[in-house]
């Protein structure tokens, strides 16, 4: 994409910084934060609240691409006022989005509202895609489910809209890379649990270019996984991380370990055990080619942007 707008709600984040690398040299960029800073080349930070309708929806008059990436982390302690920010935090932001649009002349072309993989069933017996997936009913599944559900029920009838189930994101720019290489750094990289569980993952340059894939594709709506095509076992993904990182040994930690130790952090071990098997058939259906569909080069990749520090014990 060259010399379109885009608008980002709520990207500050690690998918948000990927995109304003992949995208903001060539393109005007606005991100929508509840933290403005000052801007820099082509992007520009414009205040919201994530829940009311104000002066920021001007922004998105004339936008080629929204994209919606609006929520509180998931990665805390699953207290009842956590859970309800986690709920909330996404519902209201697809909400005032969608009203925002209706009061606009020209409103975006494409709007991408982010969700997650893990809306599918803990599976370690068969994929999950978007035709054949199946969900039960546990706490991220719900999230899940009703941040689909205000996205549906936004109607937009001049924006195309779609949905990315987003597998786990790997890139230098940090996101789950840091606190998994820190692992590494100390010697506790090996397999989680049993190491069993499918870990399905993308490559933060993947999800950019899927998104840009999509907005040339008029043609094109709903639901997408965006998932590498190749999934592995946490037990592949923590030896694969190990060999890039240069470190060949890594203490395993059983599922009572991850217990005590996620209490101690403040997060849920459900976010390391759960088995995300995920294969993003509509897209290979209608043509996306990965740029890192295999695990190895992306990790090869990644690491290799990485200041050595970041990784190495020396």
């Amino acid at each position: 994409m060259k010399n379109k707008k885009i608008v980002i709600a709520a990207g500050t984040g690690f998918i948000g910084k990927g995109m304003i690398e992949h995208f903001g040299s060539d393109n005007d960029i606005v991100i929508l934060t509840r933290h403005p800073i000052t801007g820099h080349g082509r992007v520009r930070y414009i205040g919201w609240d994530g829940k009311t309708l104000d002066d920021w929806s001007k922004e998105l008059e004339n936008t080629d691409l929204l994209v919606n990436l609006a929520g509180k982390s998931v990665n805390c302690r699953y207290t009842e006022a956590n859970k309800q920010e986690i709920f909330d935090s996404r519902t209201n932001a697809t909400a005032v989005l969608g009203t925002a649009i209706r009061t606009l002349q020209h409103p975006p072309a494409l709007w991408i509202n982010a969700a997650s993989a893990t809306i599918y069933r803990h599976a370690e017996d068969r994929p999950m895609d978007e035709f054949t997936g199946e969900m039960k009913n546990d706490f991220s599944v719900q999230v899940c489910k009703r941040w689909e559900a205000a996205f549906n029920a936004e109607e937009t009838p001049g924006t195309r809209k779609a949905i990315f189930r987003i597998a786990i994101t790997l890139g230098h720019q940090g996101g789950v890379m840091t606190p998994y290489l820190n692992l590494v750094k100390f010697g506790l990289g090996g397999h989680q649990g049993n190491g069993r569980q499918k870990f399905s993952w993308v490559h933060i340059t993947d999800v950019c270019r899927m998104m840009e894939w999509l907005y040339e594709h008029s043609e094109l709506d709903g639901v997408f996984n965006c998932s590498s095509p190749y999934p592995v076992s946490n037990r592949q993904f923590m030896r694969t991380l190990r060999k890039a990182a240069g470190q060949f040994f890594g203490l395993p930690a059983s599922v009572w370990m991850l217990r005590i130790g996620a209490r101690l952090i403040g997060t849920e071990a459900e976010l390391l055990l759960k088995s995300r098997w995920v294969l993003p058939t509509r897209a290979l259906q209608a043509g996306f080619v990965f740029e890192y569909p295999q695990l190895q080069p992306a990790m090869e990749n990644i690491i290799g942007r990485l200041p050595r520090r970041r990784y190495h014990l020396i």
